[in-house]
C-alpha cells in the first residue's frame, strides 16, 4: 500500500516538468545580424487632390468635371530581409522587395470628351522595386511570441510608370513618375517555432510625392482636373527568419 502511494506521488511530481512550455530559439534575438525572406499581399490605391476654384468646387480649365472612381485590386509581394540588432527592443531592418499591384480609374459617364467604353477605364498596373528602411520596436518576449511595431521610410521605383513614353491617355497610356519616397507604419507578431521565426505583419505605405504626369493636351478629360496624385497602400507580409 505504501509503495503504491509513493508511486502515485512520484507520477504527479513529474507533471510540472512535462507541462513546462518549451521556449524555441532562445538565443535568436541575440544575433547582431540575421536574414530572411517574405511574401505577401498588397492593396494599393491613390489619393487624388483635384484642381479646385476658390469656392472649393472641382474645375477643369473653367468647366466642371466629376470625381474619378478608384477601384483597388489585390497584388502580391516577395522579397528579402536583413536585420541588425541595436538593443534588446530595437532593430534596424532593410526589406527590399518586388511588388505588383493594379488600380483602375473609372471615369463617370458625365465626363465630357469621353466616348467609347475604353475611354472610361484606365487600368494602372504597377511593378515596384520597393526599398524600405525600417525601425522595429519589440515588446518583451512572452513564451514563444513577441508583438512589435515597425515604421520608417522607403523609396519605390515603378517599372511600369510610362514616364518616358511620349504617348498619353489619348493613346490609352496613363503616365506617372518613376520614383517616389514614402513613409510606412505597421505592427505584427513574432512567433518562435522550433526551426525558424515566423512573423505576420500589416503595414501602411504612404507616398509623399505627387506622381501625376499630365497629358499633352492641357484640357485632357483624364488628367487636367487632377492636381496631385499620391500612392497609398496596405501591405500584409509573412516573414521567415
Amino acid at each position: 500500500m505504501i509503495l503504491s502511494l509513493l508511486g502515485v506521488k512520484l507520477s504527479y511530481a513529474q507533471y510540472p516538468t512535462v507541462r513546462e512550455r518549451i521556449q524555441h530559439l532562445q538565443d535568436f534575438d541575440e544575433k547582431f545580424l540575421h536574414y530572411g525572406y517574405f511574401f505577401g499581399f498588397n492593396e494599393f490605391g491613390y489619393k487624388i487632390e483635384y484642381v479646385r476654384d476658390y469656392s472649393g468646387s472641382t474645375i477643369l480649365k473653367g468647366r466642371g468635371l466629376p470625381d474619378i472612381n478608384i477601384v483597388k485590386n489585390f497584388g502580391f509581394n516577395v522579397g528579402l530581409i536583413g536585420d541588425m540588432r541595436i538593443n534588446k527592443f530595437l532593430n534596424l531592418r532593410f526589406e527590399p522587395g518586388l511588388y505588383y499591384s493594379q488600380r483602375d480609374f473609372i471615369y463617370p459617364k458625365a465626363t465630357p470628351g469621353l466616348v467609347t467604353d475604353q475611354d472610361y477605364l484606365r487600368e494602372i498596373k504597377s511593378t515596384y522595386i520597393h526599398l524600405p528602411f525600417l525601425v522595429k520596436f519589440s515588446s518583451e518576449r512572452i513564451n514563444n511570441f513577441r508583438p512589435f511595431l515597425v515604421g520608417g521610410i522607403s523609396t519605390s521605383f515603378n517599372l511600369s510608370s510610362n514616364d518616358k513614353n511620349k504617348d498619353d491617355n489619348s493613346n490609352n497610356v496613363f503616365r506617372v513618375i518613376n520614383q517616389t519616397y514614402n513613409y510606412e507604419i505597421g505592427f505584427g507578431i513574432d512567433f518562435y517555432l522550433p526551426y525558424f521565426k515566423f512573423s505576420p505583419s500589416i503595414r501602411g505605405v504612404f507616398s509623399i510625392d505627387n506622381e501625376i504626369i499630365q497629358d499633352n493636351d492641357p484640357t485632357s478629360p483624364w488628367t487636367s482636373n487632377i492636381d496631385k496624385l499620391f500612392s497609398q497602400g496596405l501591405i500584409i507580409n509573412f516573414t521567415f527568419e
